[in-house]
């Protein structure tokens, strides 16, 4: 026996040995071939392991069990449903076991998503098994991999308690080894006993259970498989470790980020990658592309407005709501709608401070964990932001660079064999620029090594290191047509509407969208959201290959450079028939009436620059006029306009267009917005073809002409603004047909609406916001099935809707401020948002609980409201401004819903009752009477205003100035700093001495201002006002803060402001400094009389 056991054990070190001999030969020349790739690999991702979080899974599944219990059973039959399923299950048959788990296993356990443990009778018995359940257990705690046990014919308790079968065999098992192999044993068995799993004492068969497991790990691998759009990005991961340690995303302050570099580095593909990673973590998340363009050159010299573009824009498209839909009337918006969401942000090639203000002005406007991430090549813009946070992207390593360009040119992070030296030739000429690397590398993809050979002289004798000569070669290795193309695009076209383009160009070229399609294959344009996006560094290569076609300005096929166009325009000989196109955006210019006409080929006219002289003659050709501030009575210029496609004449002197009828069949597009003296429009019957017709602010216009009928393609019609229209032609024809969306709001003589109107059964949005004249609506708009949103804010006259009617695709109606509606609009039961704030109605029905997608009412009350129980659980917004009131019904408090209470000028209320803990909002300004609050507020994410209630008692005034609010300032009448804040200095800083020990990390603090003001004008200015607060410790360090600063709603004298925030301290010595300011400058006038420091707790 003795000599028997010798054979076998001398027979199992031989295998052994011949394996480990086999292994090394394989490994080895795995290891020559991995060689041969690292020799290309980026020095960033060699010089340090990539971190847990970024490793790719190698597996789906790992599982870990006693192959003599489950293996024939459980685990083939799991395994095949695994494969029904397309997991990937990890199976460890050509692994020699041995006395410890090696690491080929411990890769593999890493490197699954999920790993189950099957507990069987014997499961304990392998001391194999259990290292494998300590390193489960482990990568659990590390890297957050999801465990799954499955208890096979196994009491989960004994497993836990330590106690039956299932402990003797692992007591068995634990003989003769070191007591902390058994620690770190029962440690694993008795956590992976507590996680929810699968008992198969639950289950009448094992089919069954296989089945429910099978299906669970399908479900969480669905929902937790990563996006891997950006996993062929050389360098990505490089990007994402740096970028994660300014981005913070385990902290819960609000974060601002910048992300700075030149054009073409890939500053929007880092950002579109973190996007991608992270949003599914946000409530909301919104990813804007290409910001600058929403700011066109000439600046507004109304800011305000402009502002309160981008934002409505930023936030439809936040909050997922249709633009046309989405209407804002304050800069405010913002703030209110996102202060207690946490969103993700990307503001993508940022150009304009403007934008930066309208769209993330400030931290406070967003919730906890909420980061907002801007791109730009302007850090002067993120330092005007005060953005710090700032990840600068530097240029690829000449290992990236390689990698990169192979990737466009094989589809493979390294050269094709044969190949190695003209990479990096070619790679040393394009630069390291990622966007020049990608152009170079889609060319040469799928030449044969004859023709690289071929191209590389012309390659270096039109390249010089410059980023230009490396698009230029791409731009040679287009066809005649396509160059043509590119140079429309780069020169008139860039960030066009797809469709538009096409349409424009359709005369010069065969095929356009094929011709679009092949451009962006070669990676020369993009095509985002439908329009034609081409790369600031290409649109300059278009004009510098223009402004070589000739000398003088005026011979070349386009005039685009602003000095040089207003050198052609300013001379009435300096044109030519070589001009096909012009754009010129800037300020005031001289230009001469004769210019034009010498231009006998001009087609496409883009001109956004004031002047007071207009062209006495456009060319005959011509197919796009786009010009702002339009000096001219009429459009006597163009005297043949029949190729006219597009006519865009906003904020112009116009007062028609044409004396006489004029062949328009082309012309699809009219923008004719703010052209204030226009009077006329009948010019547009013969625009059979018309699509949009905008004429926005017209304010003269009195009338829309009947013949507009003629138009039968017509979807958008904008009458925004036309404050003298009066009513709409009688019967539109055939024209409304196919209408999508009409806009009449602020028509404010508009006094109704004609029953043909119910003709237009494709129309989705209709707005007749404040209209001030309208009586009543035409019971035929019961026929508009497809409408989604009807918008009658502020129609002051209209009295009722309507009955009878159901529209049934109705989601959204507004009626806010319709003072004379008394009757509840029961005209769909599909509405998902309904405003009645404002209105005269005073009971709403029971059936409004029937009513399936209602999710937010908003309502005004006044004691002649009835009762409302029905609509406490879905009521979000209520406002009681009625100075009658004297006290708040006591089912408010049931509104479990309310988000915004507003009780401003409630001048009779004397308390105010226990409200919902869903409340964020209370604005009980101008409440003179108010006494008591027989309340407390619970969420910290309160707003509380309690402006001039001079009357309140001390109980009331105690419940505000220790409630916690970490947003917004609470606002309370007050001439003198309350004892509750201990901490009290004269002046705008006080310094603080901790008598801890020892001294906290961090701290949360409530403090406290009383500001007075040096000018009794400025004093009524009601305007909203920052506060900020910084901490020094040891004299000079900053503390950083969270949040850094609080908004004061209106500054205030006899006023306190009451705000919190945290700070990380390391000094038991703390000075507190405080500075009100509006926008980027403190405000001279007002002053911070007292302030206050009320010290919370510390971690």
């Amino acid at each position: 026996m003795d000599l028997y056991l010798l054979l076998v054990t001398v027979s199992v070190t031989i295998f052994t040995l011949l394996c480990t001999i086999l292994f090394s030969i394989v490994y080895g020349k795995s290891r020559v071939q991995e060689n041969r790739v690292i020799a290309y690999s980026p020095s960033s991702s060699s010089s340090s392991p990539p971190s847990p979080q970024s490793s790719l899974p190698i597996h789906d599944v790992f599982p870990s069990f006693h192959g003599a219990d489950v293996r024939i059973s459980f685990l083939s039959h799991f395994l095949k449903e695994c494969r029904s399923k397309a997991i990937n299950l990890f199976i460890d048959n050509d692994i020699t076991r041995g006395e410890f788990i090696g690491p080929e296993l411990k890769k593999a356990i890493r490197g699954s998503r999920i790993a189950i443990v099957l507990l069987s009778k014997r499961y304990a018995s392998s001391s194999w098994c259990l290292d494998e359940l300590v390193e489960i257990m482990k990568c659990k705690e590390e890297i957050g991999q999801t465990v799954m046990p499955v208890f096979y014919e196994v009491d989960p308790s004994d497993v836990n308690k330590q106690a039956g079968e299932f402990w003797k065999v692992f007591k068995k098992t634990c003989k003769g080894k070191p007591n902390e192999v058994i620690r770190k044993w029962s440690q694993a068995l008795a956590k992976v006993a507590t996680l929810a799993g699968y008992n198969s004492m639950n289950w009448d068969s094992d089919a069954k259970m296989i089945e429910d497991v099978a299906t669970e790990v399908a479900n969480k691998l669905f929902n937790s498989t990563p996006s891997r759009d950006f996993d062929e990005f050389i360098g990505m991961e490089a990007h994402m470790n740096k970028i994660s340690r300014v981005l913070r995303t385990d902290l819960d302050e609000v974060r601002m980020i910048g992300i700075w570099g030149p054009a073409g580095i890939g500053k929007t593909t880092i950002a579109r990658c973190l996007f991608n990673r992270l949003s599914r973590t946000f409530q909301y998340s919104v990813f804007l592309m290409n910001v600058k363009a929403m700011y066109t050159p000439p600046v507004s010299s109304d800011d305000y407005n402009v502002k309160l573009y981008l934002q409505q824009k930023f936030l439809s498209q936040l909050l997922n709501q249709k633009e046309e839909d989405f209407k804002i009337s304050h800069l405010g918006v913002a703030r209110d709608r996102l202060n207690d969401k946490k969103v993700l942000v990307v503001l993508d090639d940022v150009d304009r401070l403007v934008q930066l203000e309208a769209m993330a002005n400030e931290t406070q406007w967003f919730g906890h964990g909420s980061r907002i991430i801007v791109t730009t090549q302007d850090r002067k813009i993120l330092k005007a932001h005060e953005i710090t946070d700032i990840y600068k992207v530097d240029f690829p390593s000449d290992c990236e660079a390689i990698q990169m360009f192979c990737m466009y040119a094989f589809g493979q992070k390294f050269p094709k064999d044969g190949f190695e030296k003209l990479v990096r030739e070619v790679t040393r000429l394009a630069g390291k620029l990622p966007l020049g690397l990608r152009v170079m590398g889609s060319y040469f993809r799928g030449m044969p090594k004859e023709e690289w050979e071929n191209a590389l002289p012309e390659l270096r004798m039109c390249l010089d290191g410059e980023i230009e000569s490396i698009l230029m070669f791409g731009y040679n290795a287009l066809s005649h047509e396509n160059k043509d193309l590119f140079l429309y695009i780069a020169c008139i076209f860039n960030h066009e509407w797809v469709e538009k383009v096409v349409e424009h160009l359709s005369k010069r070229f065969s095929d356009v969208r094929q011709r679009v399609n092949v451009l962006a294959e070669k990676s020369l344009i993009s095509l985002e959201s439908g329009n034609v996006v081409m790369h600031d560094l290409l649109v300059q290569l278009g004009i510098d290959i223009v402004r070589k076609q000739s000398r003088e300005p005026g011979q070349r096929q386009f005039l685009v450079h602003k000095r040089e166009t207003c050198e052609v325009l300013a001379d009435d000989a300096a044109g030519s028939r070589s001009v096909i196109g012009i754009r010129l955006f800037g300020d005031e210019i001289n230009v001469s009436e004769r210019a034009f006409e010498r231009m006998s080929n001009l087609q496409f006219l883009r001109f956004g620059a004031k002047s007071d002289v207009g062209p006495s003659y456009l060319s005959r050709k011509l197919r796009l006029l786009e010009w702002s501030y339009f000096p001219m009575t009429s459009l006597a210029c163009i005297p043949n306009p029949e190729l006219l496609v597009e006519l865009s004449v906003r904020d112009s002197k116009l007062e028609k267009l044409w004396e006489v009828t004029k062949p328009l069949s082309n012309l699809k597009w009219v923008n004719l917005c703010n052209s204030k003296n226009l009077k006329d429009v009948s010019s547009l019957s013969t625009a059979t073809s018309l699509e949009g017709l905008h004429l926005r602010g017209c304010s003269s216009l009195v009338e829309l002409p009947s013949s507009i009928g003629s138009a039968i393609y017509l979807k958008v019609l904008d009458l925004s603004e036309c404050s003298s229209l009066v009513e709409l032609p009688s019967s539109f024809g055939n024209a409304i047909r196919n209408l999508k969306q009409l806009d009449l709001s602020e028509c404010s003589s508009l006094v109704g609406v004609p029953s043909s109107i119910g003709k237009a059964t494709n129309l989705q949005h209709l707005d007749f916001r404040r209209c001030s004249s309208l009586v009543e609506l035409p019971a035929s708009i019961g026929n508009l099935h497809k409408l989604e949103t009807l918008t009658l804010e502020a129609c002051c006259k209209l009295e009722v809707l309507p009955v009878n009617i159901n529209l049934k695709s109705l989601r959204i109606i507004d009626l806010t401020d319709c003072s004379l509606m008394k009757s509840f609009p029961e005209i769909s039961t599909n509405i998902e948002i309904m405003y009645l704030t404002g209105t005269a109605i005073k009971e709403v029905p029971s059936s409004i609980r029937l009513w399936p997608h209602l999710y937010e009412l908003h309502m005004s009350y006044d004691e002649n409201l009835k009762e409302l129980p029905h609509v406490l659980d879905i009521m979000t917004y209520l406002v009681m401004s009625n100075k009658e009131i004297q006290e708040i019904p006591p089912w408010i408090e049931r509104s479990f819903l309310l988000d915004r209470l507003v009780l401003k000028g409630c001048k009779e209320l004397l308390s105010i009752p226990q409200l919902p803990d869903s409340l964020t909002y209370l604005d009980a300004e101008d409440c003179e009477s108010l006494e008591r609050l027989d309340c407390s507020f619970l969420n910290q994410k309160i707003s509380l205003n309690f402006a001039n209630c001079f009357k309140l008692n001390k109980e009331a005034r105690d419940v505000i100035i220790q409630t916690s609010t970490k947003f917004y300032a609470t606002i309370l009448p007050g001439k003198e700093m309350p004892n509750y804040f201990n901490y009290q200095a004269n002046g705008a800083s006080l310094v603080i001495k901790l008598n801890e020990r020892p001294s906290p990390s961090s701290m949360i603090c409530k403090a406290c201002i009383l500001l007075e003001c040096k000018d009794e004008v400025e004093a009524g200015i009601g305007q909203a006002v920052n506060v900020d607060h910084r901490i020094k410790q040891n004299s000079l360090e900053d503390v950083p803060c969270s949040p850094t600063y609080h908004t004061l709603s209106r500054p205030l004298t006899e006023h306190l402001y009451i705000f919190e925030f945290k700070a990380d301290v390391t000094s038991d010595q703390l000075c507190f400094e405080f500075e009100v300011y509006s926008g980027e400058w403190p405000i001279i006038n007002w002053m911070i009389k007292e302030c206050g420091v009320h010290y919370l707790n510390a971690s």
